[in-house]
């Protein structure tokens, strides 16, 4: 076992620690859009049922033909808008993305319980390897069973992290979550606040 198969497994695994938290943090993002969405939509609802019955009421006070014309129109808006909302569960598919990130959150920390356990060399390059596999089969479980996510979600998420680059990560990129044990760059000295 020689020190250079070790760091290739190493990058490799860095490379694959540092994808998992951006899509962790990405269906998380995801889950609070589409939560955000449903509010919007359900005050929405709410707020048309309650002019459209205004109009309606102000039909049985000589309001007569705009009343009734304004609860007609608003009263096609919210019937699209309650099609739309039956047809497409925002909150199940937020908490289809919510369980993702929640199966992606053991698999982040399983590799980066790996890292450490080469870092800290009590592991055979044999095991690596063994365990590696196990991960991108675990992983490869969540991504078949997760929903997509969208781009905004990924801005978010890469704001949250705050970190631009598109998967595509520096040693200090991923040293930005990793232990300081685990950091490859330099480590700074003095101040630990």
């Amino acid at each position: 076992m020689t020190t250079d198969h070790i760091d290739v497994l190493e990058g490799q695994l860095r490379e694959c620690y540092g994808r998992v938290v951006y899509s962790h943090k990405t269906h998380e993002k995801c889950a609070d859009i589409l939560l955000e969405r449903q509010g919007h939509i359900k005050l929405a609802q709410i707020i048309i049922s309650a002019v459209v019955t205004g109009g309606i009421v102000s039909t049985f006070f000589d309001a007569g033909k705009v009343g009734a014309t304004i609860s007609a129109v608003l009263s096609t808006g919210l019937l699209a808008l309650n099609a739309y909302t039956k047809n497409y569960d925002l909150g199940e598919i937020a908490q289809k993305h919510r369980q993702a990130g929640a199966d992606l959150w053991i698999v982040r920390e399983k590799y980066l319980s790996l890292l450490t356990d080469i870092r800290t060399g009590n592991v055979s390059l044999d095991s690596i390897r063994t365990r590696r596999d196990v991960l991108l089969d675990e992983l490869h479980a969540v991504y078949v069973g997760a929903p997509s996510t969208n781009f905004k979600a990924y801005c978010r998420a890469q704001e949250s992290l705050k970190k631009l680059e598109d998967m595509t990560f520096s040693d200090e990129e991923i040293d930005a979550f990793l232990p300081k044990e685990l950091k490859r760059t330099s480590k700074r000295g003095g101040n630990d606040c």
